[in-house]
């Protein structure tokens, strides 16, 4: 039994088959932390499959064992850390500083009040860069419940486009947690994450606006009349140009300072094949271009014409940056564990087992991690642990199979698809939606839980049209 449990393909897959339904099981049933939960199955699984222990927990003798788990661990968050803090830090003061009102509102004004729905889309889709889905709403939402009330009409005609911009940004595009994480895992470039991500993410939110616009005129829901008090009074207390906030920055600074890092990666990843290799210009493209230094740069910048030049002292910077990233500290808890249990399956053999049944049953590597990422979202709510789980589930099955770097892009953007698909009442989004919104639970279920599996259906197509010609 021990010997065809390690050594066949047929005892493999049920060694994977039940390290995921105990994973899910204890994030479920039991309320595990996917941290703990991933860690504690990557450690059964590994014993089960006759992985040695010194190979699993190294050395007592030696502080250099490289271990399964010191090696999963630090080589993802060697790679994603330094990227997924510089990206929170960027969100947190474009947050503080009011750049996302100002965006929010000029916006508004370009586009005018019969628009007013297309210009929250934008605002989502574009503030949605660098800061967190949860955060987006905070600040966003007050400007909503004022713009619905104006108009008069239910406010799904608003927040849903603003909703379906932070989510699509939040799942598809670096640097939030999710896609960094899959780039990792699967050890594609964050340039070709962005290109294929973004290819994916807007016609999935055009298909999103469609949406919000007829079930917003089929669902007349209004304005939640304390939080569009509580709007108004913190408009008056704290509006820009008093004596307790600066004046508002620049749209034009704003836009910029968004901007710079995904620009510099993209020139980076593209620089390094149209550049002369070892050329002077191939090696300034790849040091800008590098995600850590891209997201420094613009770092800096945010802090210097959003924080010092309007005012903030140094230590009001510092508290802002360091209080961004108490939310961080889970959420690379969650990737290193999710890297630890795919270095298991690799040792392992598993990963061969599955690729090798996944080609025997003809069901395409794509399709497959879509479906899992899937899977993994509905049972457990989180996006980011979803993609985590996904790509360390898919990754040893892919490893050694030739796909080029857009292709890999490719497959991480269908696991960004899976990990929004039917929000739900497991996963915190869906409460925050419902409660800033107002809108019932079963209004929820009828409206966001919709858009979501919309989006997510939509960009996997996306995806799967261009592996076809790809």
């Amino acid at each position: 039994m021990v010997d065809w449990l390690q050594h066949t393909t047929g005892g493999l897959l049920t060694l994977a088959a039940v390290g995921i339904a105990l994973l899910l099981a204890m994030i479920i049933a039991w309320k595990v932390e996917p941290f703990i939960a991933l860690l504690i199955v990557g450690v059964g699984t590994a014993l089960a499959a006759g992985i040695p222990v010194e190979t699993l927990v190294g050395s007592i003798q030696s502080s250099n064992s490289g271990s399964l788990i010191e090696t999963g661990f630090g080589n993802i968050l060697g790679h994603i850390a330094v990227i997924i803090g510089m990206g929170t830090f960027l969100g947190a003061i474009l947050e503080s500083s009011g750049g996302a009102q100002v965006l929010t509102r000029k916006l508004l004004q370009a586009f005018g009040e019969k628009r007013a729905a297309l210009a929250m889309g934008l605002a989502g889709l574009i503030f949605g860069i660098p800061v967190f889905f949860d955060i987006g709403i905070f600040v966003l939402a007050p400007l909503v419940y004022v713009v619905a009330k104006q108009s008069g009409k239910s406010i799904l005609l608003f927040c849903l486009p603003l909703l379906a911009g932070l989510s699509v940004t939040h799942a598809f595009l670096p640097p939030h947690p999710g896609p960094v994480a899959a780039a990792g895992l699967l050890g594609v470039g964050l340039g070709w994450v962005i290109l294929f991500g973004a290819i994916c993410a807007i016609p999935a939110w055009g298909v999103g606006l469609w949406f919000a616009n007829r079930i917003g005129n089929r669902i007349h829901i209004e304005v939640p009349e304390e939080m569009l008090e509580a709007a108004k009074a913190g408009r008056k207390q704290d509006g820009p140009g008093t004596a307790t906030a600066p004046a508002e920055p620049k749209l034009s600074t704003v836009v910029t300072i968004i901007a710079i890092p995904l620009v510099l990666i993209l020139i980076g990843t593209f620089g390094s094949i149209i550049l002369p290799k070892k050329s002077f210009a191939a090696g300034v493209a790849t040091f800008f271009g590098t995600p850590a230094i891209a997201l420094t740069i613009s770092v800096l910048l945010a802090f210097w014409l959003l924080g010092y030049r309007r005012g903030m002292t140094r230590s009001e910077v510092s508290s802002i940056a360091n209080a961004s990233l108490k939310p961080v500290a889970m959420i690379l808890l969650v990737v290193g564990a999710g890297a630890f249990y795919g270095r298991v399956l690799t040792v392992s053999g598993i990963g061969k087992a599955v690729q090798s049944s996944l080609a025997d049953i003809g069901l395409p590597v794509l399709v497959a991690a879509y479906l899992i990422s899937c899977g993994l979202r509905i049972a457990q709510g989180s996006a980011t642990a979803a993609i985590a789980a996904s790509a360390a589930i898919v990754g040893p099955t892919i490893a050694n199979a030739g796909y080029t770097q857009p292709q890999l892009a490719l497959i991480v953007a269908a696991i960004c698809a899976g990990s929004i698909i039917a929000s739900h009442v497991n996963d915190g989004g869906f409460w925050i939606v419902s409660r800033y919104f107002g809108i019932s639970v079963k209004d929820t279920l009828k409206t966001w839980t919709v858009l979501e599996t919309i989006l997510s259906v939509v960009a996997f197509l996306v995806a799967a049209v261009l592996m076809i010609f790809i």
